[in-house]
């Protein structure tokens, strides 16, 4: 029998120790950690990129393209146009967009917005909740609408309308007039109530308060119920709010005084118009825009 030497024994349990650490040491940690970097990335929501840019914005919980529209003074199909959004249902918070025209189209725009014309090719994938109201077609009355403005024949549309001013003021500053005939009821209040209450009968009528373009006519913004949203020259929008029904359609160009709804109470507590004037975005008063009455 062969006698094995106790320095023998010892030098085997060393090297079978050294095997064993060098089995159970991980020898490629690089390619895990890359792969974990770029699954990070991967996960980054769509223009990260551009994040803090100007005319970029970032996406927030309960955004919809209509409320980015009215917070930032643009319409939300050329929004959606802008960054190649087929589907303006589809966005998620994080995701970043333009909010200006790229270079080479803001002129363009500019245009299109004082002529009452589209300025980007429309969204046909989807829409975002800008049915007629009470199941009535916007598109007659709202053609009706159009040619008793181009006219000038219709005494009934005379009459609900208030009297009709120059379309601009010094400075690009379009000359308005009151969107509805009733009472004050609550008035702006800056960082809590973004325009003017006017109560009213239910069907009363509601008027553009200066020419423009209907950039959004639906009920898909909360809180404001059936609302039409109308771009005017330079950096304005108004938006009336609340309405029972509607009666011009999306693209549409309006002229001042020209009937667009009629009053109601979607969304509201009681027949009233929320009437707001935007200047880039921005909520002004409209009482100190309004002409006195």
């Amino acid at each position: 029998m062969q006698y094995i030497t106790p320095s023998f024994r010892l030098t085997a349990a060393v090297a079978v120790v050294a095997i064993l650490a060098g089995c159970a040491s991980p020898i490629h940690r690089a390619p895990v950690e890359e792969r974990a970097s770029t699954t990070q990335a991967q996960r980054l929501p769509p223009g990260a990129e551009n994040a803090g840019k100007p005319g970029y914005y970032t996406i927030k919980p309960s955004d919809t393209l209509i409320r980015i529209g009215l917070e930032t003074g643009q319409s939300w199909r050329d929004i959606a146009a802008w960054n190649n959004i087929e589907n303006p249902n589809r966005i998620e918070v994080g995701q970043v967009i333009r909010i200006v025209p790229p270079v080479g189209e803001a002129a363009a725009t500019s245009a299109a917005s004082a002529g009452g014309m589209a300025s980007a090719k429309p969204v046909t994938t989807a829409r975002i909740e800008a049915r007629p109201v009470d199941g009535k077609a916007a598109s007659t009355p709202a053609a009706s609408a159009a040619s008793v403005a181009a006219s000038g024949s219709s005494s009934a549309t005379a009459a609900s309308a208030p009297e009709t001013k120059p379309d601009v003021k010094s400075g690009d500053e379009p000359a308005w007039i009151w969107p509805a005939n009733g009472p004050t009821i609550a008035q702006f209040e800056e960082g809590k109530r973004k325009g003017l209450v006017i109560g009213g009968k239910a069907g009363d009528p509601v008027v553009a308060a200066g020419d423009g373009r209907v950039v959004y006519a639906g009920s898909g913004l909360r809180g404001y119920g059936n609302l039409i949203i109308i771009k005017h020259s330079g950096d304005y929008l108004t938006a009336y709010a609340h309405n029972q029904t509607l009666l011009v359609k999306e693209d549409q160009a309006v002229r001042k005084g020209q009937k667009i709804a009629e009053m109601g109470a979607t969304d509201a507590d009681r027949v009233q118009l929320h009437f707001e004037i935007r200047k880039q975005g921005k909520p002004i008063d409209p009482a100190r825009q309004l002409p006195s009455r």
